[in-house]
């Protein structure tokens, strides 16, 4: 059986690679395909240093710092990928990967982070957030994002089983595609975070400091808050909005290696998530190290945090909501048991999703080509004497 992976775009290690890392494991073999590839030398053992099939994106002027805004090309991108000689191929889509052309004698599974989100029901966001409400560059955004939602329509048609990453993601896939899925939580290593009981009178959020992840929101609710200490991690192009909203008990620290977020996230009183994200790996992480999280009650946190048990919801992302919720949870902190966080925690763990994914695909094969697989895929190498007399073509 040959197996092609195709991803969306690899030009850095986050959740998406996360989890195209897990599937690498489960199926070391397959070939692997992907709009770019950036990833440097000596970072390219997620995915076991394979060669990458790219297209010819790759090669187009400001490609390595300016790939998304060939997102007008990349639909017909993803078509030029020739995959005829695979039986099996599987999409890292969130957005793009989904849309290669397979024919009636493969299986195409797609492991969906979610439709594309920018083209969907977060469109009006993206095009404020963007400064694209009005003018000549928001027609013309408007009119590329319109002929983007009927290419992703039709490309859904391509898929022959969906995994959604959360039920949050499942209800957006039948919304716009019309499709069911089957739910594989993303794999978060969670031996990689130690239970830390101990916690230290400072909240703490990562996150790239994008508009959607709301830090804004963050340093404007504890800057109201001046007995309360909140630590930022991470950059991004909202960092000197941010700057201008802390005060001085909201540290922004940038860019941080992994093993002082580790150490931070195990010493934090509470972590503090304000995006409504299609899951939210770090919030796992955050409760791996025994730290209750106060998060935004909309979208992947409401599956990975239990109410009032391993953390707090806000109702709205707006600082007086997040204000309350602190205060909430300052009321009864010493009801969040961190051995209780964690063994929450462990529900998404790396092994359980290579098992689940592996299961799933190995039951899709079985569906598609019945019982005896390797008939279907070289019937020239098979004994027809093997093969049981109901299997036998007539």
């Amino acid at each position: 059986m040959r197996i092609a992976i195709v991803h969306d775009w690899l030009v850095t290690y986050g959740g998406a690679e996360r989890v195209l890392e897990q599937m690498l494991k489960v199926y070391p073999q397959a070939e692997l395909y992907s709009l770019y590839d950036f990833i440097p030398a000596g970072r390219r053992g997620f995915i076991l240093n394979k060669k990458v099939a790219t297209s010819f994106l790759q090669r187009l002027p400001f490609a390595r710092s300016r790939y998304r805004d060939y997102l007008p090309l990349m639909p017909l991108a993803i078509e030029q990928f020739d995959l005829s000689a695979y039986d099996l191929i599987i999409s890292s889509s969130a957005a793009i990967a989904k849309g290669v052309i397979t024919g009636p004698d493969q299986l195409h599974v797609c492991m969906c982070y979610s439709p594309a989100r920018y083209a969907w029901d977060l469109t009006h966001q993206y095009l404020t957030e963007s400064n694209l409400r009005r003018g000549p560059l928001s027609w013309l955004a408007r009119y590329l994002l319109h002929r983007l939602r009927i290419w992703d329509v039709r490309t859904a048609n391509g898929v022959d089983e969906f995994i959604a990453i959360s039920e949050h993601i499942a209800r957006r896939i039948n919304k716009v595609y019309r499709r069911d899925s089957t739910i594989i939580y993303p794999p978060v290593d969670i031996e990689a975070f130690k239970l830390h009981a101990h916690k230290e009178d400072f909240y703490l959020t990562v996150s790239r400091m994008v508009p959607y992840k709301k830090i804004d929101l963050m340093a404007e609710a504890f800057s109201k808050m001046p007995d309360k200490k909140l630590a930022i991690v991470g950059d991004g192009p909202d960092y000197r909005k941010i700057k201008r909203k802390a005060s001085p008990n909201v540290e922004l620290l940038g860019y941080q290696p992994f093993c002082t977020i580790r150490d931070l996230m195990q010493r934090a009183r509470a972590f503090v998530f304000a995006a409504e994200e299609d899951f939210g790996i770090v919030v796992v992480e955050a409760q791996a190290c025994g730290t209750p999280v106060i998060a935004y009650g909309k979208g992947g946190a409401l599956e990975t945090i239990v109410a009032n048990k391993t953390g707090v919801f806000f109702a709205r992302q707006d600082s007086d909501s997040l204000i309350q919720a602190v205060g909430e949870f300052e009321k009864n902190r010493q009801a969040f048991d961190p051995y209780e966080i964690r063994r929450n925690a462990r529900r998404f763990s790396l092994y359980r999703f290579r098992s689940e994914f592996k299961n799933f695909i190995e039951r899709a094969l079985d569906d598609r080509f019945g019982r005896n697989r390797a008939a279907a895929f070289h019937p020239e190498t098979v004994d027809p004497e093997a093969v049981p007399l109901q299997d036998v073509p007539v």
